[in-house]
């Protein structure tokens, strides 16, 4: 797995702010490019190469730079640029072009649509040209890079107030390095401003409305754009969508809390059902005591497998990667028994899929994570107390045994500068379809729901019982895609919302 694609699929990781003011932006306020000086982003003319990338190059896919502003108030300061791909259309039957997010935030998207792509039908995939992006501050794009040792700031607070206080200097260490690298640049690696980005793309193709697939992180991205820019947005698909109201680093990553600890009771059951090859307990409750166990015991010394040693704070984040969909249930199992099989001084090789996760989350192997919390700082403002922290890790350490501690622990953010702007408010009747599953360990159907109320001419389709995120392209099921190919093919949204089971 790349790093865009665990990045894209660990997802939406931290969640709103607080204390900070919100807007909303009526259709009317949308600028236009004479109101605001962009005439000459809106109308470059794009430069399409080899993308030089296997995957994208071998599916004949093009890509290009869109030269965007730094900051929106300023068009004729500084600019950045923003790397997108092309998989074109028939000429024969082209209806439009698709723009995608693939999530995180963070998560490079260039080669994103070959993955969503690939379960639209032969009718549908002709009629897009399929425009993958990595947005600003991301990937081929400007990128922000600050210097992080490690590549993935969220970690467990870990077992004890000495360890909480450990996490805290961390996660300041992590934010002063990004302030003194890019402080220049933070301010405006925003959504608002990927919106933004997103919209010059659309002027730059020359079509007057855009389709969009976003999931995880991309659905807030999508309805912020509907959001600013309505008369734009054409037929717009949201799977796997957050809560337009507790998007951000503190509030979303509670919610996944209680839903991570659901998941791991489903992987449980699994699990003891094969005892005799994991033999982590024939029981769901003895298999959560041995996880507990194996955190417990990189706490107090911590668990050396390959080139890496674990601990307390980063245990946990093998489980929470793992969760998020059901045909990863046997590499968890292995993952598991294998960093047991260390703690108990064994000598074991580690799994590739192991490697690649702590090779990027603890030792920021190829790239850090910085660029998502970038956006994600700089689009809300937090709590910047951290007994604040701890009061909500200690009260929710008896229901949320496995991942109270990191689903409530502190980020960067709380050590971040102030947002420029302030949070989009989603409220409006641009119509759009959202696809979600009741068991999402990532955004959460709860979420999902809200997004749905805030969306007011949307329709929802919900695949029952199934504890995955993101579906179209990576879950199929043959409900769920009928809805969004029959969306995507003619513009209809199923009359009512939809219950959808596994196939």
């Amino acid at each position: 797995m790349s790093i865009g694609k665990w990045i894209a699929t660990v997802g939406l990781i931290i969640p709103l702010g607080i204390g900070c003011a919100t807007t909303t932006d009526a259709p009317s306020t949308a600028p236009t490019t004479t109101q605001s000086g962009l005439d000459s982003f809106y109308s470059q003319k794009l430069d399409w190469k080899s993308c030089d990338e296997e995957r994208l190059d071998e599916a004949g896919a093009q890509c290009a730079d869109i030269t965007v502003p730094l900051n929106y108030a300023d068009p004729q300061g500084k600019t950045m640029t923003v790397a997108i791909s092309r998989l074109a259309a028939d000429p024969a039957r082209k209806y439009g072009v698709m723009l995608s997010n693939s999530g995180g935030p963070g998560g490079p998207g260039l080669d994103f649509a070959l993955d969503f792509g690939a379960a639209m039908t032969p009718e549908v995939r002709a009629g897009y040209d399929l425009i993958g992006m990595d947005p600003r501050g991301v990937g081929r794009s400007t990128r922000i890079n600050c210097g992080w040792p490690r590549g993935f700031a969220m970690q467990s607070a870990g077992t004890d107030a000495a360890s909480f206080a450990e996490s805290v200097a961390t996660q300041r260490d992590l934010a002063e390095r990004c302030t003194d690298t890019e402080g220049e640049r933070l301010p405006y690696i925003t959504t608002r401003n990927t919106a933004r980005d997103m919209d010059v793309i659309r002027g730059a193709l020359s079509v007057d409305k855009i389709s969009f697939y976003g999931t995880s992180y991309g659905t807030y991205l999508g309805s912020v754009f509907m959001q600013m820019f309505p008369e734009r947005s054409d037929r717009i698909v949201l799977d796997s969508a957050a809560d337009p109201d507790r998007y951000g680093p503190v509030e979303m990553m509670q919610d996944m809390g209680p839903a991570n600890e659901a998941a791991f009771d489903i992987w449980a059951e699994w699990a003891a059902a094969r005892d005799g090859e994991y033999h982590f307990g024939t029981t769901r409750d003895q298999v959560r005591a041995t996880a507990m166990d194996l955190i417990r015991r990189s706490a107090e010394k911590p668990v050396r497998i390959g080139d890496f040693e674990v601990d307390e704070h980063d245990m946990p984040s093998v489980f929470f990667v793992g969760l998020d969909a059901p045909e990863q249930y046997p590499m968890l199992a292995e993952q598991v028994r294998r960093l047991i099989d260390a703690a108990d001084g064994k000598q074991v090789e580690i799994l590739p899929s192991l490697n690649e996760s702590f090779a990027f989350m603890i030792a920021g192997r190829p790239e850090d994570a910085s660029p998502q919390m970038a956006i994600m700082c700089g689009d809300v403002a937090v709590e910047r107390d951290p007994d604040w922290y701890w009061r909500n890790i200690e009260a929710t350490r008896a229901t949320q045994p496995l991942f109270g501690g990191f689903a409530n622990n502190i980020g960067p953010c709380a050590f971040w500068a102030p947002p420029v702007e302030s949070p989009t408010v989603v409220d409006n009747s641009v119509p759009a379809l959202i696809v979600q599953s009741t068991g999402d360990t990532r955004t959460t159907y709860a979420g999902a729901e809200a997004m749905h109320h805030s969306l007011s001419a949307s329709r929802m389709v919900t695949l029952q019982d199934v504890p995955i995120h993101w579906i179209f392209g990576r879950y199929p099921n043959t409900c769920v895609y009928d809805a969004v190919n029959t969306y995507f093919r003619d513009g209809t949204l199923p009359a009512t919302d939809t219950t959808c089971t596994a196939d």
